[in-house]
């Protein structure tokens, strides 16, 4: 489990694409302590948890390799990966850690894409449109996360929904670089999936 709010920015650099094509071992520099990373472990990398496969240290990063699997590669924006992406990166949350955005699963559900930006004085709003399947769980004043961000909706009509960046996210994720046509992964609130749930139950 995760809870939105960054840790550092790692980047891609090296990526090799393995079992036909339905499997991707990717190589990611960062500035997290190496003796902290173990094999196994989960780190959130754009909003998608991946599991450690190795790590090492080069000159002043440490780096560790992680494999994106045939549905990650469907599902999310890793299928546009490459060498030199710039990536969300947020260990997983431990018991008696501070839980500073909301419970995120890392389990991206989709993507959304940009519609629209409107640059403000050190910030920026951003207009999204996602699939109607994930948009009935988005509420205006909710939680959702978008490429590993814990953020609040701000406005919401039909498939389209909005969200305002403040200066310190834009400082510290990679959020900044988004434009129009920019794909997104999305996670939806798992509060707002689970009370959706119970109330196709009831009918």
């Amino acid at each position: 489990m995760f809870t939105g709010i960054v840790t550092d920015i790692g980047e891609i650099t090296s990526l090799q694409p393995v079992a036909q094509g339905q499997l991707h071992r990717l190589r990611i520099a960062s500035t997290y302590d190496r003796a902290t990373i173990a094999d196994g472990a989960s780190i959130a990398c754009n909003g998608v948890c991946l599991t450690v496969v190795a790590s090492g240290v080069h000159g002043d990063k440490t780096w560790f390799d992680v494999d994106a699997a045939a549905e990650t590669l469907a599902m999310t924006t890793a299928k546009h990966w490459s060498v030199g992406t710039r990536l969300n990166l947020e260990r997983s949350l431990k018991i008696g850690d501070e839980l500073g955005g909301h419970i995120v699963a890392g389990h991206a559900d989709g993507i959304a894409k940009i519609i629209g930006r409107e640059d403000l004085p050190d910030m920026a709003r951003f207009e999204l449109s996602t699939a109607r399947e994930l948009a009935r769980f988005i509420a205006a004043k909710g939680s959702i996360t978008l490429d590993g961000v814990s953020l609040t909706v701000n406005t919401v009509q039909d498939v389209r929904f909005s969200v305002l960046i403040i200066p310190h996210t834009l400082n510290v994720t990679t959020l900044s670089g988004w434009q129009l046509g920019s794909e997104v992964n999305i996670e939806v609130d798992l509060m707002a999936r689970y009370a959706a749930r119970l109330t196709e139950m009831k009918v």
